[in-house]
């Protein structure tokens, strides 16, 4: 696999989590990011990143999933516990409710690593209708 993510998630153990799902599969996790800054600084030679809705510097998820997107042509997919703050329209893929399993990560990080659009299965990954 040769997909590398980004984690930006400001809640320490959580993000560790990630990263260890995301790298037992054979992702290679560039790096966490607490804020968007730290995230945009690390954004370069990313394919995708999972994406808190609420970072250190306030619940400003959204506004960076788009810039990502936007900018790096990176997809994202939220992890979040709050996916009522998404808001539309959205750059995401789709989001991953908190508590997530293993099984949920894996298919969002499949879903964003993929060349085609074609679904991934998987109860708790949400898909985002762009409709």
């Amino acid at each position: 696999m040769s997909a590398t993510a980004l984690i930006v998630e400001d809640e320490i153990f959580v993000a560790l989590d990630l990263e260890r799902i995301l790298t037992d599969a054979g992702y290679k996790v560039k790096a966490i990011a607490a804020d968007c800054s730290t995230a945009i600084e690390e954004a370069d030679e990313c394919s995708f990143a999972l994406v808190d809705i609420n970072l250190r510097d306030g619940p400003t998820g959204p506004e960076l999933a788009a810039r990502l997107s936007r900018e790096y042509g990176m997809k994202v997919v939220f992890v979040t516990a709050n996916p009522a703050q998404i808001g539309t329209p959205t750059s995401a893929l789709g989001y991953v409710r908190k508590p997530f399993s293993e099984a949920a990560i894996l298919a969002a990080a499949a879903l964003a690593s993929a060349s085609h659009a074609a679904p991934v299965p998987s109860g708790d990954l949400v898909l985002i209708d762009e409709d």
